[in-house]
Order: structure tokens, then sequence, then C-alpha cells
């Protein structure tokens, strides 16, 4: 009697393309950062920036610093899969890199402030957006304070938008909070997140 060959129940899992957001302040560097200590294979995307780089940021590793003239021209020239100007600087997301990182069959990891996600969701809808915030308004407040990094109507300025950012939550997949603390917590969590998209009977895929 001969034994007929099934089909697998599914086919392999496509990478993933995840969007890494949330509110201002609430410690999206520190969690890429734990990501990348866990040794978790995920493709890391170093966004750009016209923002004056702090003392505490290193050039490709926090953002790639340029300057204006050099991110108006990878606008022209269609090199940006998305960006926005926010608090009076210019982000964008270089295209080139997601796109060969997928291509290799790796998983990537974008951070953007939520309304570039908001911009990648509408350009490719299979991305798995994952939302960082804190358990309270009150707890940002703080943490914005101890960066002192922003004048008191900076900071006043920064917690309007965040009330503005967490009315886009619906567009978001997943919602995990980095409680103070308990950073290991958070990683494990979107650990979590990309194990249980790697298990779904209908992979997402990701067309760019």
């Amino acid at each position: 009697m001969s034994r007929e060959n099934h089909p697998p129940l599914s086919p392999p899992a496509k990478p993933l393309l995840l969007v890494l957001s949330g509110l201002s302040g609430v410690g999206k560097d520190a969690v890429l950062n734990g990501l990348r200590r866990s040794g978790s294979p995920l493709e890391f995307i170093v966004t750009l920036t016209t923002r004056t780089r702090r003392p505490n940021e290193n050039d490709g590793v926090h953002y790639h610093f340029v300057s204006g003239t050099e991110f108006q021209e990878m606008i022209d020239g269609n090199q940006l899969l998305e960006w926005a100007s926010v608090y009076g600087n210019r982000y964008g997301v270089p295209a080139e890199p997601v796109r060969q990182a997928l291509k290799n069959g790796k998983d990537v990891v974008i951070k953007v402030d939520v309304q570039g996600a908001a911009t990648i969701k509408k350009i490719l809808p299979q991305a798995v957006l994952v939302f960082l915030a804190t358990p309270s308004m009150e707890d940002l407040a703080q943490r914005l304070k101890q960066r002192r990094t922003e004048t008191p109507s900076d900071l006043e300025l920064r917690l309007k938008t965040a009330g503005e950012e967490m009315e886009k939550l619906p567009l978001f997949d997943y919602l995990v909070f980095n409680r103070q603390g308990e950073l290991d917590r958070a990683v494990a969590d979107i650990e979590a997140i990309i194990t249980a998209e790697k298990c779904r009977v209908t992979p997402r895929e990701i067309s760019l």
C-alpha cells in the first residue's frame, strides 16, 4: 500500500515587517536595544533624520543624521519608504535596506512615529504594527521630565501630541506596555508577537 505525500498544512512562514511605534519618550530605543541583546534574528532598519544629534546618540545606531538637503534629495529620488515632519524635523525610512532584507528572508524591524506607522500601513497593509505605551500619561510625563531634553513648552506639546497619538491606537495590531523597570517584559512581549505571527495559518506576505 503506497503512502501518499500530503502537502504541509501551511506554507513556510514569510518574513515579517514589524513596525514599532508609540509615544515619544516611551523607550522605543531601549526596547530595540533589548531586542538586539536578546539575539533575535532581526534586521533593524535605522531611520534617517534631520534632527540634531543628542549627546547620548550615535550616528548609524540611533539614527542616520543627515542634512536637510540630503534628506530632500532622497525624497526626490523616491528612496524613502515613508517620511514625515515631526516637531519641526524630518524623519524617514530608507526603502532599499527594507527591500533587500525581506528579499533575503529576514524579519525586519522599523522604528517610526505614529504618523509614519499609519503611512506604512497604507502602503504595506500586511505589516505588523506594534504600539508601545506607558501605563499612564502621568508616567509618560515623568519620563520626559527625567530626559531633560525638552523645555517646558516642548514638554507640554509632546504630552498634547501623545494624547492625539493614543487616538490612533485602533490602527495598530498590538499594544505593548513598557513599564518602569520592566524593559525585559516589553521585549519578551514583542518576541511573543513575532512567534505568534510565525504560527499564523495564513502568513502575512509583504510585497515591496
